[in-house]
């Protein structure tokens, strides 16, 4: 078939071949969720460790002035919780992506990747479908979060919905833009922890802007430039009915450059790894 004959027939594609698609990689990836439970309880066992612990112990130490969207002083524990919903993002998108390198030894992505929907179509399902899993996993942890008395205005955890949706497919772009690199699963870790770790410390998840910069004028450049700073103050001004203009751009143009990415080097004729007919590597 030539390549004419190809796009025509991704072109010939109903809306509701789309949807049956979308449909089936979402439920695929909500029963793999629901049958590794093990899964759920260990995106939430880490973020409430450091809600527990880590501000328990420093909530004397690391008191928080007056900043936007706050309009009066705040518990260091209220502070830390954006940063710890975008941690449970960060970690499900990278989780994402390991199940992704995963299915492509297995031969369940080579499957995925041959279908004659359109290559692009098909990864954005995969990854708007691990988004949807981070959202159960978040509003799991604001629930606990409440009983905790880190309580945002009632609208916020619908206001908070959209911003959610915006900084999971970032953090998951960016995994998928990770993982197409990877070619075997035991190196996934090491890469993992190499970009989950720095994204997380170096933002203001943990501390204000400010007070970095206090500490450090390079830091604080670096956490600027931090994709993950942004997706982060995005949720923060979300929770409280507000909006970070400045945040919304980073992290939609930054979504859109690692699925651009993504896509690309998922391409079997100009992928960062080359792969034959059937998805698998040349």
């Amino acid at each position: 078939m030539s390549s004419s004959d190809t796009h025509h027939n991704q072109a010939g594609f109903s809306v509701a071949e789309y949807v049956i698609c979308l449909n089936g990689i979402v439920w695929r990836e909500a029963l793999r969720f629901l049958n590794q439970r093990e899964r759920f309880v260990s995106a939430l066992v880490r973020p409430l460790v450091w809600l527990f612990i880590f501000a328990a112990g420093f909530r004397q130490v690391l008191g928080i002035s007056i900043i936007p969207p706050y309009e009066t002083y705040i518990l260091y524990e209220v502070y830390i919780a954006p940063g710890l919903i975008a941690m449970i993002q960060l970690f499900n998108g990278m989780q994402s992506s390991l199940s992704m390198v995963y299915d492509r030894e297995m031969g369940n992505m080579r499957t995925l990747l041959v279908s004659p929907l359109p290559r692009g179509y098909l990864l954005f399902c995969k990854l708007l479908a691990g988004t949807a899993v981070s959202l159960l996993q978040v509003y799991a942890f604001l629930l606990i979060a409440w009983f905790w008395d880190i309580a945002p205005p009632p609208t916020g955890y619908l206001a908070v919905l959209p911003a959610l949706i915006l900084s999971g497919l970032m953090l998951g772009a960016l995994g998928m833009l990770i993982s197409s690199g990877i070619k075997q699963l035991e190196n996934f870790a090491g890469v993992m922890n190499f970009v989950i770790f720095p994204m997380f410390f170096a933002s203001s998840a943990l501390y204000p802007l400010w007070r970095v910069q206090e500490g450090s004028p390079l830091l604080y450049y670096v956490c600027l430039f931090n994709p993950f700073t942004h997706a982060v103050e995005l949720l923060r001004f979300a929770l409280y009915g507000q909006m970070n203009w400045i945040s919304l751009v980073v992290v939609s143009g930054c979504a859109t450059v690692f699925m651009i990415g993504a896509i690309w080097a998922y391409d079997p004729s100009r992928g960062l790894i080359r792969r034959g007919p059937a998805g698998g590597e040349i």
